[in-house]
């Protein structure tokens, strides 16, 4: 069953066309990444995913009933603990008493090995922490769809590799839905059931990671090849 649908979908933003008749589907339960060249509209179609923005024509249908975003920087407030971070969509949108909201955050925080920072600062914890109670809070709701933007931009590799690895043992152990959009290719290759290439508002290529690396479109090949570190 499909969990994402986007058919034909545009969307011009400042006299340029983000999005150029994009059309893909993301299956229930798979890992999907989306990968481009900055400013392509990776972000852009995250956020019509999740509502922030409506296209300007093509249809966009989501079967999802709660939806978790990781921002890129992780948006933690400064001002509230960990903890109260994680919380803070509970306390927004459910009327759930404060013992169930607890027992909640913690099982987050345990789910992404933070438990032990609960009452620590975001300015006390390192970028990768933060990043992973972004992802607690992301999955608190017990959201059936979590969108992935950029989750492991400005983390060292063994950071990284950490975080890619808690994408795919959330999406093993909560039955999610993911969609990762990075620049991390190589990270995401080893955990992604598919790779869709967005470039100029199209997608180039869309196949299982095997296929998506050892394609010869120029495109995707220029981008492989990027990601090795290669001429």
């Amino acid at each position: 069953m499909k969990a994402i649908e986007f058919d034909n979908v545009r969307k011009t933003l400042g006299g340029k066309a983000v999005l150029d008749g994009l059309s893909f589907s993301v299956e229930k339960g798979e890992i999907f990444a989306i990968l481009g060249p900055s400013g392509t509209g990776k972000s852009v179609t995250l956020k019509h995913v999740v509502g922030l923005m409506e296209p300007d024509s093509g249809s966009i249908h989501v079967a999802a009933g709660r939806i978790g975003y990781l921002f890129q920087s992780g948006a933690l407030l400064a001002w509230l603990t960990v903890a109260e971070n994680v919380a803070l969509p509970l306390r927004e949108t459910t009327r759930l008493k404060e013992a169930e909201i607890d027992a909640r955050v913690r099982d987050a925080l345990s789910s992404v090995g933070l438990l032990d920072a609960a009452d620590k600062y975001p300015s006390e914890i390192s970028g990768g922490m933060q990043k992973r109670a972004g992802l607690a809070r992301a999955i608190v709701r017990d959201a059936d769809l979590i969108l992935y933007d950029e989750p492991t931009s400005g983390l060292d590799p063994v950071t990284s590799a950490q975080i890619t690895g808690l994408v795919k043992e959330l999406n093993e152990r909560r039955s999610v839905t993911s969609v990762v959009v990075t620049h991390d290719l190589m990270s995401v290759a080893k955990i992604a059931s598919r790779i869709m290439l967005v470039k100029d508002g199209k997608a180039v290529l869309c196949a299982p990671p095997a296929e998506f690396l050892a394609s010869d479109a120029p495109a995707v090949a220029e981008f492989v090849a990027a990601a090795k570190g290669e001429s």
